[in-house]
């Protein structure tokens, strides 16, 4: 159903509907990356990072590579590979016109999360790119983050959602490729299925990096 005023003057108060966040829950959030969150950091292979233009139109991201691939460079800065992607750079993008970005990080087998936002710059400052280089390769750039919030989350979403469950996991096959989605949105720009599905392959063999 789209948002229309009639739908926003509908909106419950939401204080009254939901009541008053525990203290416990106001008083956690910290301005600065503490030792527990830099341990955090340092075992999370996976994040996702939201940001916005300047309009305000969002975005969220998937950024993922070994753990500790995060750099925890002071207490309130972080240090974010950029790896080679699809070159549409949304977040990138977004970060030159609205510095403002928050980030989820995730630890396999954990069921809490850790979330941060500030205010992101992108660098490509030689030093800090070639500390971040894999197989002999170096990002192209880094998101720098300087931290004004970091609080740890609790585990009830992962545990409804069973996300770390072996149990929970979808079959092969049951979700069609990404060759196959595009084939059936947008035609694939006139490639056939397996040749969409033979250059993905490719990509993430020799494009990873």
């Amino acid at each position: 159903m789209p948002l229309d005023d009639n739908t926003a003057a509908a909106t419950p108060d939401l204080q009254a509907l939901y009541g008053d966040a525990t203290p416990l829950a106001v008083a956690k959030v910290l301005d600065r990356i503490d030792a527990n969150s830099r341990l955090f950091i340092s075992h999370s292979p996976f994040l996702c990072i939201s940001s916005a233009d300047a309009e305000g139109r969002m975005d969220v991201s998937p950024r993922g590579d070994p753990a500790g691939f995060v750099q925890v460079v002071d207490e309130k800065t972080l240090a974010i590979p950029d790896r080679l992607g699809n070159n549409r750079i949304d977040t990138l993008r977004n970060i030159r016109e609205n510095p403002e970005v928050a980030l989820v990080f995730f630890v396999p087998g954990v069921g809490e999360t850790l979330r941060v936002s500030g205010r992101a710059i992108i660098s490509t400052d030689p030093a800090l790119l070639e500390s971040m280089a894999m197989n002999g390769k170096t990002p192209k750039s880094a998101i720098l983050v300087t931290v004004r919030e970091c609080f740890i989350h609790c585990a009830k979403a992962l545990k409804r959602s069973s996300l770390w469950d072996p149990a929970s996991q979808v079959p092969k096959g049951t979700i069609p490729s990404l060759a196959r989605m595009i084939k059936d949105q947008i035609d694939a720009m006139g490639e056939t299925v397996e040749a969409v599905e033979e250059r993905t392959e490719k990509a993430y063999i020799e494009r990873l990096y």
